[in-house]
């Protein structure tokens, strides 16, 4: 009889990191004797949806997609919990993670599984009161843990015993590809431009607002700076408003959600991505799989830096300083779009991570 697993998450939709880590574990672990559901926070039509529906996975979507009280969204968890899981593996924080891992404990479910995907964010009163009203009883709900890097799980989980998975990803999706380089950047009107690229959502986390001061600073040195940012969020309106603000319209292209991403990094000629705080930045990963320079900030593990391309500045530095580290390498970056190989990061050594986890 197949072990009955319900998987929490917000969406299943493609280029949601979380959604990525998880699918590519999926399919082997559903072979392995795994009966697979999803609990959604909202429904997207997606391959990944498709994928789960023809391996016969049911997906559930909560009636609200919010993350703040409602006896609906409640009634609906406990419901969909009650139907005699295995185990409950959640992979978001706040209010829906907790009533999902409190339904679960009342409802009887033996393993209750809280997989860190970012660590416990500090940096504001309201980030540290919101962690103390939902991690903290979280975890204490949860009675298994694991994490996408030793940093997240050790900051949210502390002394606790936790297993770190690894998002993997496709490494030959990633190589660097110069048909593709010159097909969009023929399609995005950038053939001679040097391009700074993004890729990540429009939050607080990503520190869109000095993305866009970096670039300002380094259209000042490099007269063809060009900005594409893949990646949708809620301060989108705000961000455009910014550039707006900058006079920089002409020089920064908003791409919003994109499913081509592997290839969008071939168009680039260096990878930009401050973030205020990372659970790890795969994107790091797959960045410097294409052969791109990389530039994250402090606050992105260390595990990220596969290669000598990868550029850990402090986030306390200003965007001229930030501009500088960029431009300095400005000279040699193509002639270093060399793809990598033997990361780690290979879907085919980590397929067994989520069989591993579940097993009682």
């Amino acid at each position: 009889m197949a072990i009955r697993v319900l998987i929490q998450m917000r969406d299943l939709r493609v280029g949601n990191g979380i959604a990525a880590c998880i699918m590519n574990y999926y399919e082997y672990t559903v072979k392995h004797g795994y009966q697979i559901d999803f609990l959604l926070n909202r429904n997207i039509d997606s391959p990944y949806a498709e994928t789960v529906k023809k391996n016969g996975s049911n997906i559930y979507t909560l009636p609200f997609d919010t993350n703040k009280p409602n006896k609906e969204n409640w009634s609906y968890i406990k419901k969909i919990i009650d139907r005699r899981y295995d185990i409950l593996h959640v992979n978001l924080s706040g209010l829906n993670a907790l009533e999902a891992l409190k339904a679960a404990k009342e409802c009887g479910v033996k393993i209750r599984i809280y997989h860190a995907h970012n660590p416990k964010e500090t940096s504001s009163l309201k980030a540290r009161i919101r962690s103390f009203v939902y991690e903290i009883p979280s975890v204490w709900l949860a009675n298994r843990y694991a994490a996408c890097s030793s940093y997240a799980g050790d900051s949210l989980f502390g002394k606790k015993t936790y297993l770190v998975i690894k998002n993997p990803i496709d490494t030959r999706s990633f190589i660097y590809d110069e048909t593709a380089r010159k097909r969009l950047r023929e399609t995005l009107e950038i053939e001679d431009k040097f391009v700074v690229g993004v890729v990540g959502r429009l939050t607080e986390q990503k520190n869109p607002f000095f993305i866009i001061d970096i670039f300002e600073k380094i259209k000042k040195h490099v007269d063809n700076a060009y900005l594409i940012w893949a990646g949708e969020g809620n301060l989108k309106t705000a961000v455009e408003k910014y550039v707006k603000r900058k006079n920089l319209m002409s020089s920064v292209k908003l791409l919003g959600i994109r499913d081509d991403v592997n290839k969008l990094y071939s168009a680039m000629d260096v990878f930009l991505l401050p973030s205020k705080f990372e659970g790890f930045g795969i994107v790091f990963v797959e960045a410097q799989m294409s052969g791109l320079q990389c530039y994250g900030s402090d606050k992105v593990p260390i595990d990220v830096q596969v290669s000598d391309n990868m550029h850990r500045i402090p986030l306390n530095k200003s965007a001229s300083e930030w501009c500088n580290e960029i431009i300095k390498n400005n000279g040699c970056v193509k002639s270093k779009r060399e793809s990598l190989a033997g990361t780690g990061f290979e879907v085919e050594g980590l397929v067994e991570s989520l069989v591993k986890l579940y097993k009682c």
